[in-house]
């Protein structure tokens, strides 16, 4: 219990120094109204401007000082690198309310107030889901991908999880939520389009959330026949897993895609690269991940013949099941 408290309340003040910092910036642009981009405003320092003038940057100046060092030398420090995990289901709503929230900012009232709210509902969403799968615990393991590294690159991995956990998360998350930037730098009236975007991220926030309670139910009622003593159901192919082995990932991508369609409507359609991306590493991630359960002797048979009825993402009928769907060991 304490460790949970502590970890809970090391997650808690991690975030204060950008947070702080974004405040007292605002609290600067307040007690002078009449700054403008071109830089008046002769009693702010030069570093209070450039943060007004360069929003995009400053997000990502905050990132790399607040979530890239700090976060690695905490993880350092404990010897996991768990809180990365936990924010990547908070960073996006950070970003939302930073960009909506700059004094820059110019958009669409209805729009901005949409996309807030559906970004909070995919934020709770995934942190619920989060919770759930660790039982409660803050921090109770890191990512296993983190874990399969740190024993590739050995003594190196101090220096090498920087890039490879840090890094490049600032990459892929600042990439993939350049669609909530773009909400907030231009103002066009809210359209059929909005509605369809609207609709793909509701759809895509309900879809995984479906699919990960199944999933959820299923891990936990195998533990309990585990702990009985008696078979295990080998393969979850029940619910939104009958028609598709991933439906979560599903859910996950019609989200940024639908993310996507709210930037493209605003005519910055070269932002498809963070959805695009994100579908790539999915698409990694998929491989890992059927790799892992191939690896597991006892169920291998019975994933390879899921593998060959079951559409891999997108939900699709089931073909010929040739037996095992309820096969036990």
């Amino acid at each position: 219990m304490a460790v949970n408290i502590r970890k809970a309340v090391i997650a808690f003040l991690v975030p204060l120094p950008s947070i702080l910092f974004y405040l007292s910036f605002l609290g600067q642009f307040r007690d002078h109204p009449s700054i403008t981009a071109a830089g008046d405003g002769n009693s702010l320092s030069p570093l209070w401007i450039w943060c007004y003038q360069h929003p995009l940057l400053l997000a990502n100046a905050l990132f790399f000082l607040n979530v890239n060092l700090i976060f690695w030398i905490i993880g350092l420090l404990q010897s996991s690198h768990w809180m990365i995990d936990l924010y990547w289901t908070v960073i996006p709503l950070l970003l939302v309310h930073f960009f909506a929230t700059h004094p820059l900012a110019e958009c669409n009232l209805l729009r901005s107030r949409l996309v807030i709210f559906l970004t909070l509902i995919w934020s709770i969403r995934l942190t619920h889901n989060y919770f759930r799968r660790e039982n409660w615990q803050w921090g109770a393991r890191e990512d296993w991908r983190f874990t399969d590294m740190q024993r590739q690159y050995g003594k190196n991995w101090w220096w090498v999880s920087f890039f490879a956990v840090y890094l490049s998360q600032q990459v892929f998350l600042m990439g993939i939520c350049m669609p909530l930037y773009v909400v907030h730098s231009k103002n066009k009236l809210f359209d059929i389009w909005d509605v369809v975007a609207s609709l793909i991220c509701l759809a895509g926030i309900i879809i995984a959330y479906y699919a990960d309670t199944q999933l959820h139910t299923f891990v936990s009622r195998n533990n309990e026949l585990k702990r009985l003593g008696q078979p295990m159901v080998l393969i979850l192919d029940k619910g939104l897993w009958q028609y598709s082995r991933h439906p979560n990932y599903f859910g996950e991508q019609l989200w940024w895609w639908g993310l996507f369609i709210f930037a493209w409507n605003l005519d910055f359609g070269w932002s498809f690269i963070g959805a695009l991306i994100n579908s790539m590493c999915l698409a990694y991630v998929t491989v890992l991940v059927e790799r892992r359960m191939l690896e597991l002797e006892y169920r291998a048979d019975a994933y390879r013949q899921y593998q060959k009825t079951t559409s891999v993402w997108i939900p699709w009928f089931k073909t010929t099941y040739s037996g095992g769907k309820d096969k036990k060991i």
